[in-house]
């Protein structure tokens, strides 16, 4: 009885906060993400210790994320990700951060394994905060977005090589082997998955939409389709990549696809959605203990972060310029790469974990994360979709 009135009293907290999130978000004429955020860092250690990232906060939060990308994905199809352009920016995003860092890094006088996985955090992108800001405001539509979420899905894979690379450095080489094998599964995943989701998973919600089962419970399409979402999310685990980009596939097989006797999936994921991304951009502000900070990590923290910033505005930024996008457009998309997120604080912790990094230098990846994750949606709505946009929707 204890145990179920503790989760009780933690979900009732936690959901008091969202709405305690999107009020102060309303009062400071921000994003409900940033207002989650800062909430989070108000209850969390950093403040008035009355939250800690616990495994069931944590469980919670990585469902968010999952749910959350598993709704953005209603909105795209295959072909918005795997382009010759998302290809280049993700490339050029991964490369640029990764160099930045190591050299930030080792001018601060840090050593060479550290400096390897400080690079590698930097190379990564968080997909579920940058969609939702937009989708917050309305311009997911838009070709910057498509980009961005495009190339992030890239970028989600080339993170993951840039992780084996790295594990491979400290312990002594790369093994060319094992980089091709990684490399071809993820890719092999992402179109597989894909193309699976829309060739036979639309095909069989609709026959199952039009089954007399369908007809007398209207939740079994929706049920089926969180399912399918969790489902994919595992595979992704399982071979390496994030969870969420298997749940942001799920989500593309049922774009498009009209329901009659079933209850509305998007509708449902959205209702979902509210409840627990809420919940995940809380906890990024719990994760935040800045007891931990030294004078110098919190030196190196604000060197890391104008580094991560300005390498994914120029790393996909000057890409995007290059391949045809307006100056506004490439501005956008190398604004909305340089919010990192979930994946960097795996990345960092598997750091810590393994004894390559220690906990000033993971406190520091956590900080940078949530800096940048506070920068990207204040940007955006006080500054590039304030006014004109030059992309024709």
């Amino acid at each position: 009885m204890e145990s179920a009135l503790s989760i009780e009293l933690q979900v009732s907290l936690l959901l008091f906060l969202a709405l305690a999130g999107y009020l102060l978000a309303s009062r400071i004429n921000q994003s409900a993400t940033v207002g989650a955020i800062l909430v989070g860092i108000l209850v969390g250690p950093s403040v008035l210790g009355l939250i800690t990232y616990t495994d069931f906060v944590a469980a919670l939060a990585h469902m968010g994320a999952i749910i959350l990308l598993f709704a953005i994905g209603f909105e795209f199809n295959l072909k918005d990700i795997l382009t010759l352009r998302n290809g280049v920016i993700s490339f050029f995003g991964v490369v640029v951060p990764w160099v930045g860092g190591y050299a930030v890094t080792i001018l601060f006088g840090f050593d060479f394994a550290t400096a390897v996985f400080v690079g590698t955090a930097l190379t990564a992108t968080s997909t579920a905060i940058t969609a939702n800001v937009l989708k917050e405001i309305g311009m997911l539509q838009t070709e910057a977005a498509k980009a961005i979420i495009g190339a992030a899905v890239i970028d989600d894979i080339l993170s993951l090589l840039a992780l084996s690379i790295t594990l491979d450095l400290v312990a002594g080489g790369v093994a060319i082997g094992s980089f091709i094998q990684t490399i071809a599964i993820a890719l092999a995943f992402v179109v597989v998955a894909g193309t699976v989701g829309v060739l036979v998973v639309r095909r069989l919600i609709q026959r199952m939409d039009a089954s007399p089962l369908a007809r007398q419970y209207r939740g079994f399409v929706f049920i089926f389709a969180l399912m399918l979402a969790f489902l994919y999310a595992l595979v992704a685990d399982l071979i390496g990549l994030s969870g969420i980009i298997g749940a942001f596939l799920a989500g593309i097989a049922f774009s498009d696809v009209e329901l009659r006797q079933s209850r509305s999936v998007k509708l449902g994921a959205e209702y979902f959605e509210v409840v627990f991304a809420s919940i995940f951009f809380i906890s990024l502000g719990v994760l935040v203990d800045i007891h931990a900070l030294t004078a110098e990590i919190a030196l190196f923290v604000a060197a890391l972060t104008v580094v991560a910033l300005v390498t994914k505005i120029v790393g996909c930024g000057l890409p995007a310029r290059l391949m045809g996008m307006c100056r506004e457009d490439s501005l956008i998309v190398g604004f909305g790469m340089a919010a990192r997120g979930e994946v960097t604080m795996i990345i960092a912790l598997i750091g810590l974990n393994a004894g390559f990094i220690d906990q000033g230098i993971f406190v520091a990846c956590i900080l940078m994360s949530l800096l940048t994750t506070l920068i990207t949606p204040i940007v955006y709505r006080n500054w590039f979709f304030k006014g004109a946009y030059c992309t024709p929707e």
